[in-house]
């Protein structure tokens, strides 16, 4: 874990590393760009806003599910690759699942960072060496959608699972990606996996998972791109409503279903974990920290001191970020260029293992089991349509205003006692 450092070895490592990318500059984008004749990337700002000045956004583009069906993928160990960014709270969720359930050597991955000084192509790999990355040579995430069709116009966007083979992406849609890693790659997990989607209960995490979205996972961005106050007072007021009812949900259950953590915990975990130590930045006044939720921050330390969790959370790079400042110029630096690098965050998030009274498995296990005599065969289902997949906002919000019916309230866990190890 990370060691404290004082602000003059910040500073020092932020122009470090600003040094040793200096050479990937834009020029060398735009030659590299234009050698594999890919355009620059689409803004969300300027082409995912509404006539109310809200955020919608773009759907995802290769959402074809891994399956037995003609046509569907077929899991295969060593075919595919996430490709997946720190700060990126979509992308943060499948390498959280594959880690989790000992798919490391199955699926790999590959960070990616900025493409040039502007980052105008979009996601790049400028920590590799030539600045392309190592398993395809590719410049930039964008030509993976190129080659799958020629015909995408929109935005290239973590997580994207890539076939290697092949060189084109296969699938970006991060409401259901971690379910195919969870589902269709079971048989590639140790026997001892943890059981992430219980399969009798998919349809009750679905459901959940389809308002997390709007309400929680997706409220920042809702915040943080719209351009009318009052698309931003309505994403403002759907998050803190919806983190109230999550609070009372965690006073009484030790995880979002009870005992054991499942899918929809990790999708909880990366927005909230970002929150106070990031996304701040983009959204002006917040109504409360994280902190200031005593079972959400309780919950929030619990899994962040999971390795899994932890391994993918890079929290010193979303804390302290990028903040040059001139010493003998700028007076009024801001707190993370100041008091921010002075912070144990391992420490500060260290769990007292307090939520361990909520549980009432016998051994404190915080993950459900396979059954023993279950096969692979045997927890294979069909995996849902997600409607915010659908291809216009109109259809996605037809049945519902506020964006996710729920059968209870989000307050109320309806699998409490439900989920058992026996």
């Amino acid at each position: 874990m990370a060691d404290v450092c004082d602000i003059s070895a910040h500073r020092r490592k932020v122009a470090a590393a600003a040094n040793a990318n200096s050479s990937y500059t834009d020029a060398e984008a735009e030659c590299h760009a234009a050698e594999v004749d890919v355009p620059p990337r689409p803004m969300e700002t300027r082409n995912e806003i509404d006539e109310r000045g809200a955020f919608v956004r773009q759907p995802n583009a290769f959402i074809v599910p891994f399956g037995d069906k003609e046509g569907e993928w077929k899991a295969e160990a060593g075919r595919y690759r996430i490709y997946w960014a720190k700060g990126c709270n979509w992308s943060n969720r499948p390498i959280i699942a594959r880690n989790l359930l000992g798919l490391k050597d199955v699926i790999t991955d590959q960070l990616t960072t900025h493409s040039g000084e502007s980052n105008r192509y979009g996601h790049g790999f400028a920590d590799s060496p030539d600045h392309r990355d190592p398993a395809t040579g590719a410049y930039f995430l964008s030509e993976f959608y190129k080659n799958a069709n020629p015909d995408f116009h929109g935005r290239a966007t973590t997580p994207t699972l890539v076939d290697v083979k092949e060189k084109k992406a296969v699938n970006n849609d991060y409401h259901r990606l971690t379910n195919y890693i969870e589902v269709q790659f079971r048989k590639f997990q140790p026997a001892d996996a943890p059981d992430l989607y219980p399969k009798k209960y998919r349809d009750v995490i679905d459901e959940f998972n389809d308002w997390l979205f709007p309400h929680i996972n997706n409220a920042h961005y809702r915040m943080a791109f719209c351009q009318s106050l009052s698309a931003y007072n309505t994403a403002f007021d759907d998050f803190y409503d919806s983190m109230d009812k999550i609070e009372k949900r965690l006073s009484e259950n030790r995880f979002l279903f009870g005992d054991y953590i499942t899918d929809s915990d990790i999708r909880f975990f990366v927005t909230i974990i970002r929150w106070d130590f990031s996304y701040f930045h983009n959204i002006g006044p917040t109504k409360h920290r994280i902190a200031d939720y005593p079972n959400i921050y309780a919950y929030e330390k619990e899994l962040y001191n999971i390795p899994a969790f932890y391994d993918a959370t890079y929290i010193r790079d979303l804390r302290l970020g990028r903040h040059d400042v001139n010493e003998d110029t700028n007076i009024f630096a801001d707190y993370l260029t100041r008091i921010a690098p002075q912070i144990d965050f391992d420490e500060l998030l260290k769990s007292d293992g307090s939520r361990a009274k909520l549980s009432s498995d016998p051994n404190g296990d915080m993950f459900l089991r396979h059954p023993k005599d279950e096969t692979p065969e045997d927890y294979q289902s069909e995996i849902s349509f997600c409607r915010w997949n659908l291809p216009d906002q109109a259809s996605r919000e037809a049945d519902d205003p506020k964006n996710s019916p729920l059968r209870a309230d989000a307050s109320i866990n309806p699998l409490k006692g439900l989920l058992r190890n026996e």
